[in-house]
């Protein structure tokens, strides 16, 4: 899940915002302002109910930050870089790069997150009792009450054993540790959210159809969600399995052809093109990586501007690059893919590139991997 702007860094990791998560703030605040806060505290001006709903809204989204964070933190703890957190329509993400060394380990990195969520639900509980039992009345002990219940309720979800929640890392650190088998482990947690995903899909409907209305609506539009995230999870656990072991510098293209962002289009279409057999050029400056072009960004310039158009105007960015050394394992590569480049890394040593990996390489090394582990099990198959 890309951010659409940064809000800065906490704990040394960038935190972004994805655009989606305006809509379920909005639909936050225009629920507790517009329906719960006037129908449980009526006879209040308009203008406190907006107050409140927004001010909760906004402390439910710190909380789901504290919640990235301390898997984020923890993941660092335990030897994992974090390349970022985003917040979105679901919640958020801590994005990780590589896999956690041990079950130990998965299980602390998965478990914070909820712990921290039922931490922030019992304070906030908390306050709001102290508060009742004061006197206190009003939006201000029913925003506290809100703010209790859903950090609870989302550390309860969270720890449902099912893949991609915080319970499916928990499930799969559990099946790890009991086989000793990381890929079965994720295999294992990744049905269980195809499950849980059909059944909250079946809730949902069936709420709806008997007048529950958005929320109905809304539950199954997560187990959608849960069911393709699930899926991905798998194919990426296999797709793991088979390339165990194998280094970016083993399925790289060495010494790519190169080219000057100097270099206009139209001279790139008429002695590149039909030249060059892959479909992205890296662009270099003394033999370092500067940009990227592919040809479906060479295929958006119109004919009539191919004569004055740079390939540096159109190619990724030197921040957008994709960057890694030859001897990076490619299962760590993966996730750092980018949309800009294609699917495409630059491999780089001491700065200078030396090579480029594309998703074809990944394609042949994914099948080799898969043919390496047939031949494994059929050796274990004849030697019982």
């Amino acid at each position: 899940m890309r951010a659409s702007f940064r809000l800065g860094r906490i704990a040394g990791v960038p935190v972004g915002v994805n655009w989606s998560v305006l809509v379920i703030f909005l639909l936050i605040a225009w629920g507790l302002s517009a329906g719960q806060f006037p129908r449980s505290y009526p006879d209040q001006p308009v203008v406190f109910y907006v107050l409140a709903g927004l001010a909760a809204a906004v402390v439910f989204f710190l909380g789901l930050l504290a919640h990235e964070v301390s898997h984020a933190v923890v993941a660092k703890r335990n030897g994992l870089a974090v390349e970022g957190i985003t917040l979105w329509l679901f919640g958020g993400v801590a994005e990780l790069r590589g896999e956690a060394r041990d079950p130990g380990a998965e299980l602390r990195i998965a478990g914070i997150g909820p712990l921290v969520s039922l931490v922030i639900g019992v304070f906030f509980g908390g306050v709001a009792v102290v508060l009742a039992a004061a006197g206190v009345e009003g939006l201000l002990l029913g925003a506290l009450a809100w703010l209790a219940g859903i950090n609870i309720l989302l550390a309860v979800f969270n720890i449902l054993p099912a893949a991609p929640l915080d319970g499916g890392r928990l499930l799969r650190a559990a099946v790890w540790k009991a086989t000793g088998d990381r890929t079965k482990a994720s295999v294992v947690a990744a049905r269980a959210g195809r499950v849980l995903g059909a059944l909250l899909i079946g809730l949902g409907l069936w709420q709806f159809l008997v007048g529950a209305g958005f929320g109905g609506l809304w539950l199954a539009l997560i187990g959608w969600f849960l069911i393709g995230a699930a899926g991905i999870e798998e194919r990426q656990a296999r797709m793991g399995s088979a390339l165990r072991g194998v280094r970016v510098g083993d399925v790289m293209t060495p010494q790519p052809q190169t080219a000057s962002g100097e270099l206009t289009v139209a001279d790139f279409v008429d002695n590149y093109l039909f030249a060059y057999r892959h479909s992205a050029l890296p662009l270099t400056e003394q033999g370092r990586p500067v940009g990227l072009v592919t040809l479906d960004r060479v295929r958006g310039v119109p004919t009539e501007q191919r004569g004055t158009t740079t390939l540096s105007t159109v190619a990724c960015r030197a921040d957008e690059l994709v960057l890694a050394s030859p001897d990076e394992q490619l299962t760590d590569l993966l996730p750092r893919l980018s949309e800009c480049t294609d699917g495409r890394a630059l491999v780089v040593v001491d700065g200078r590139l030396v090579g480029i990996v594309s998703p074809s390489d990944i394609s042949r090394a994914v099948q080799r991997g898969s043919l390496r582990d047939q031949l494994d099990a059929g050796r274990l198959d004849a030697g019982r």
